[in-house]
Order: structure tokens, then C-alpha cells, then sequence
């Protein structure tokens, strides 16, 4: 055998993936991942959607990160912040869950498009970057056991995926179980968002020693009033982690 001739398969993989990939590009042309029109890249936005997307920039709310319609020039907290606090301590998100964004959440969660779920899990990693350097670990919000049969995967699984990698950051979903069946939180106040989660997360008992004193970083596809946000995180310091903190692609936020 010639020398470096055993090298040519391994040299050559490079090549041939990319051969691959651009035979594959013929055959199934990229194309937007919220309404499907033709892309330069796949896994992208075309720039319609993109300019739908309404991206959260500070400045906004420290603890919530509620945007704010006025640069003070400081960070600040919000009154709503302030009169009712939030069990975890700061929350993150790409987008207000409106137009676009309303779309690609639902495209994830209902339509079981992992591109999807790899695409604005890297948005994630950088709008929470702040969030992910200073935590030990990721957790997703898991789905209780009968829900995830019927759905077949949880979202906020396959979105913490690229924003732990992206970090460095151990992934561990075991450290939080969802043991009670709720109702969908769709339609219900406020109020009767948090009695529906009244109980429903638990860290295991083995579990605990691996979360004790770690801080976390929550991750999720939407928060909306912030009441699975804070069951979980009430969970979690109950079971010995230092912090919590939250990270999802998209929240609610009402204007004026």
C-alpha cells in the first residue's frame, strides 16, 4: 500500500458529505422553515418572515426581560417585577410570541419539525448567553408521561439540545419530573394557571444530590404568564439547586 493511501477515505469524507448535501439541496431545495418559500441556506428564515419576528433587545426588565418602550440608559427592574417577583430569577426570550413567531412555535410543537426545533434553539443560545455562561446545567420543562406518549417528543427537549451544546453545558432532563397530569394551560387565568400546577413537578430523590447547589438554566418554547415557569423553578430550589433561571424562544408581552 502506496503511503497515505489509508488516509483517502477518511480525507475524503469531508468531500463526499458535502456532495451529499448539495445532491440533497436539488432534491428537496431549502426553503424557509415558518412559510415555505424558497432559501439561500436550510434551517433559515426568508427575509419576509425574519422582519416578522418581533426580537426582545434590551433594554427590558432584569428579571423578566419584559422590554421596555424607553432606554434608560441603566438596567432596571420592572414594577411588575417588583410587585409580584418571580420564583426564578431572570427570564430570557428571542421574541414576543406574536406573527412569525407564534407560527414557528407552532410548526415545532405540532407539526414535529426537528429543523425547526435546531433553527431557534440556536436564536436561543445567543439571546441567553448571559443566562448560559452562568449556569452548571440545562434542564427542559418536561411534559408528564401520558403527554409526551400522545406527542411523541417534548419541545423544550429538543430546544435545550443546541443551547446546551452551544455552551458547553451538561444537558440533564432527569433532574426534574412533571408527575401530575394538569390541564392545558391554554384558556385559563392567571390564578387557575397556577392551581393547575399545584404539585406537578418533582425532582426525584436520586437526583438530588446532582442538582444541590448547581444553578440552572430552564428551558422552554413559550412563557406566557410565567406560572410553569415558576412551578418549575419552585420545584427545582425545593430540590436543592442555588438558581434558576429561564429561557424560551418566545413570550407574551402586553403592550402599554
Amino acid at each position: 500500500m502506496l503511503p497515505g493511501r489509508a488516509l483517502l477515505p477518511e480525507a475524503a469524507g469531508p468531500v463526499l458529505r458535502r456532495l451529499g448535501e448539495a445532491a440533497l439541496r436539488v432534491v428537496y431545495p431549502p426553503s424557509c422553515i415558518s412559510c415555505g418559500r424558497a432559501t439561500a441556506e436550510p434551517r433559515t428564515l426568508c427575509g419576509g418572515c425574519w422582519a416578522g419576528i418581533r426580537f426582545i433587545e434590551r433594554p427590558f426588565c432584569e428579571r423578566l426581560g419584559t422590554p421596555f418602550a424607553v432606554d434608560l440608559g441603566m438596567s432596571l427592574v420592572s414594577p411588575a417585577a417588583l410587585a409580584d417577583p418571580p420564583v426564578y430569577a431572570r427570564a430570557r426570550a428571542v421574541a414576543r410570541f406574536d406573527d412569525t413567531a407564534r407560527t414557528l412555535v407552532h410548526r415545532l410543537k405540532y407539526s414535529d419539525r426537528m429543523d425547526v426545533a435546531r433553527a431557534l434553539g440556536a436564536m436561543m443560545a445567543r439571546a441567553g448567553s448571559e443566562l448560559a455562561v452562568d449556569c452548571q446545567v440545562v434542564v427542559p420543562v418536561p411534559l408528564h408521561r401520558w403527554r409526551l406518549w400522545w406527542r411523541r417528543f417534548n419541545q423544550a427537549m429538543e430546544l435545550a439540545r443546541p443551547v446546551a451544546a452551544a455552551h458547553g453545558r451538561p444537558l440533564e432532563p432527569d433532574l426534574l419530573h412533571r408527575v401530575k397530569r394538569t390541564r392545558p394551560q391554554v384558556g385559563l387565568s392567571r390564578p387557575q394557571r397556577g392551581d393547575n400546577l399545584q404539585g406537578a413537578f418533582r425532582v426525584p430523590a436520586e437526583a438530588r444530590a446532582r442538582l444541590k447547589g448547581r444553578r440552572v438554566l430552564l428551558v422552554d418554547d413559550v412563557l406566557t404568564t410565567g406560572a410553569t415557569a415558576n412551578a418549575a423553578a419552585r420545584a427545582l430550589l425545593r430540590g436543592g439547586a442555588a438558581a434558576v433561571d429561564v429561557l424560551t424562544f418566545a413570550r407574551v408581552v402586553q403592550d402599554g
